[in-house]
């Protein structure tokens, strides 16, 4: 009976012990549920407060970029004013384009990156600019203005914004203020891969002929690459075509270099170069069955430019049978020409189909113009008070390149630097250095065309 009372006690002990292992190993599951629930609830609050916070600056962000932007849109208002003219020339829509129709000659003011951030943090670099656009082109009275890309720089380092929209509204509301009719070609600046807004958004506002009715920006035809291939044209009174204006959108980046940091730019595609020939065909057939002489402006370079460039260096920047200098130096550190490495045979086209002349921008300090292969090749001098880091100091690059095209179907054109006497800004111009190359200062190589450049001016 002992024997069978001491075994039922250590059963009993140790059914006692195993229910005090399993209260143990289910406080303990418990403490780790609470445990983990607890470390959850702390990393939702972590999450929860960060983007909390995030969107409180992005608010505050929004908010102090919209009164910045104010102070801008208020100097357009009320300070730019309606350009006089003598007799403005007014285009109509024929057969498609927008046409000017004049005996006389025609001005074409050429402007390229203007780089408005459109931010809080380039206010004052964005009222510059527009001061500067505003000042040439009251003072050229052109009967079109022609910007070859970079309105827009919506990069938050230097803007404060990726809201490219902004910039490109206020350029447009300060050239309708003007009254003057202008279109543009997009350049890599304008629609970046981070900006809020595409290029078909910013085509929109820009083709807004309520709003911006002397603006003739045509977003073009939908199964051509790029945004903006389009055509304006010169006639005279007997229905000639002087003048065909070809603009191009040369895009942006390539080979997966999305932020350009690389410094891989695009080019004019092929399906571009065969919308132009078809054009051409099209508008040889609307001029009676002659070829209607033409000129070419976009945003990057052509390779050719930077191939013209090496044959005169090459040369000893003397002239060759292929190449006749006629103004400017590339001004850029190295001498660097920042062309696509692509080529889809553009300049053949051109020298094929009666184009006589490109403009382009794109690399600020450059603002060279040579004849190459029977083209005339020209960088136009720019108005970047803000992309390049220092640039608002130095004015030697700065300005405006004016086009007369002739009856004739001939033209000319010519450099003008901002910081002469004839342009007579709303604001005091800023003070600058006009002695040296920003290349100079920054410790970059300078260019050797600057000897070429001095002893034509003396």
């Amino acid at each position: 009976m002992a024997e069978s009372n001491e075994k039922m006690s250590e059963k009993l002990n140790e059914e006692v012990n195993e229910q005090a292992k399993n209260e143990q190993n289910n406080n303990k599951k418990k403490k780790s549920r609470r445990h983990r629930g607890s470390r959850r609830r702390k990393i939702v609050k972590v999450l929860f407060w960060i983007v909390f916070a995030i969107a409180l600056i992005t608010f505050i962000l929004a908010i102090v970029n919209v009164v910045s932007l104010r102070s801008n849109n208020a100097f357009v208002r009320n300070n730019v004013e309606k350009v006089v003219y003598e007799n403005q020339l007014k285009p109509e829509k024929e057969d498609g384009y927008y046409t000017f129709t004049t005996d006389r000659d025609f001005k074409i003011l050429q402007i390229t990156d203007v780089h408005i951030g459109g931010g809080m943090l380039s206010v004052k670099n964005d009222n510059m600019a527009l001061n500067a656009v505003a000042a040439m082109v009251t003072a050229e009275k052109p009967d079109l203005v022609i910007v070859t890309g970079d309105v827009a720089f919506p990069v938050p380092y230097s803007a404060g914004t990726f809201n490219n929209k902004q910039s490109a509204k206020l350029f447009a509301q300060m050239m309708e203020k003007l009254g003057v009719y202008w279109c543009l070609a997009f350049g890599n600046h304008d629609t970046e891969v981070y900006s809020y807004y595409s290029r078909d958004a910013i085509s929109s506002i820009y083709q807004d002929k309520k709003t911006y009715p002397h603006c003739l920006f045509v977003s073009g035809p939908d199964d051509v690459s790029g945004c903006g291939n389009y055509v304006i044209n010169v006639k005279n009174s007997q229905g000639k075509i002087t003048q065909s204006l070809f603009v191009f959108d040369s895009h942006s980046y390539t080979d997966g270099d999305y932020l350009g940091i690389k410094w891989k730019y695009d080019c004019i595609h092929a399906d571009q170069v065969e919308w132009y020939k078809q054009t051409v065909e099209e508008l040889t057939e609307l001029n009676g069955g002659e070829e209607p002489k033409s000129l070419a402006f976009f945003h990057i370079p052509p390779i050719e430019m930077m191939d013209a460039y090496n044959e005169y260096k090459k040369a000893g920047f003397k002239d060759t049978d292929n190449l006749k200098y006629i103004y400017g130096e590339i001004g850029e550190g190295n001498e660097a020409i920042c062309c696509s490495k692509y080529n889809y045979g553009i300049f053949d086209a051109f020298r094929e189909n009666g184009t006589q002349g490109v403009f382009f921008g794109h690399d600020h300090l450059n603002n060279l113009c040579v004849e190459y292969k029977g083209i005339r090749l020209t960088y136009g001098y720019s108005i970047d008070y803000l992309a390049y880091s220092g640039i608002n100091k130095y004015g030697l690059q700065r300005g405006c390149t004016v086009i007369t095209v002739h009856p004739d179907s001939s033209f000319d054109n010519v450099g003008e630097n901002y910081y002469q006497d004839k342009y007579s800004p709303i604001n005091k111009k800023e003070s600058v250095d006009m002695e040296h190359h920003m290349a100079e200062i920054e410790g970059a190589v300078e260019s050797p065309l600057k000897e070429t450049v001095s002893n034509e001016q003396d």
